[in-house]
């Protein structure tokens, strides 16, 4: 599994369209993993961090099983600041064994569904249950859990195309690994729906 780190200038038109619609956003960086413009892009997961100064600088995190073609950006001078490309993560050493403990954030998307619809859950209480829900199948119980970031957002499919809106929620907090196969599952693949859009990357960092 690799890992990248992006740092986006805000004033570049296409950065700025992209930090503005997770939909571009998501084009773009499909650039990266796909071979060739007819073959569609390899999986991956990314995630705009939160807590930079958005006037100067943005954060995005990638993460693939393959390695991405960061050469792709060269067709955009200014485009991104800086660069930090396909850092190697070795998941059975990250997560060794039942009772390991990690620091986590995940923005994620929870919902339910009802009567054959997905739907987007508002209280904390439900999103928060969602989270407990999420690890009783995914291999990992929560220590702890804050909810710093509640919003809706919406982006449109191009110009022209469906509008789509999306509960969005920033998760932060310990969690303890139950299962490690399905914990490292859960890394690799992401949490929830709507990962095109950002969400569902689970990043995790080892309390020694």
């Amino acid at each position: 599994m690799y890992l990248s780190k992006l740092t986006l200038d805000p004033m570049h038109p296409q950065a700025r369209r992209d930090l503005g619609s997770p939909y571009e956003m998501h084009r773009t960086l499909a650039r990266v993993y796909a071979p060739d413009p007819q073959t569609p892009p390899q999986p991956f997961l990314w995630r705009l961090e939160s807590g930079r100064d958005p006037a100067h600088s943005a954060t995005i995190l990638v993460q693939s099983d393959f390695a991405g073609n960061w050469s792709v950006l060269d067709q955009m001078p200014g485009y991104a600041v800086d660069v930090l490309g396909d850092k190697p993560v070795d998941l059975e050493r990250l997560i060794r064994k039942s009772g390991d403990r990690f620091r986590f954030r995940l923005l994620a998307n929870p919902t339910v569904t009802r009567d054959g619809k997905r739907h987007g859950l508002t209280k904390e209480e439900e999103q928060l249950a969602w989270l407990g829900r999420q690890g009783g199948k995914r291999g990992f119980s929560l220590d702890s859990c804050l909810r710093l970031g509640n919003e809706r957002i919406q982006t449109r499919q191009g110009r022209m195309g469906r509008r789509i809106t999306l509960q969005t929620v920033l998760f932060e907090g310990i969690l303890e690994a139950s299962e490690v196969a399905h914990l490292q599952v859960a890394v690799r693949f992401g949490l929830g729906h709507g990962k095109a859009m950002g969400l569902g990357l689970l990043s995790l960092a080892r309390i020694t």
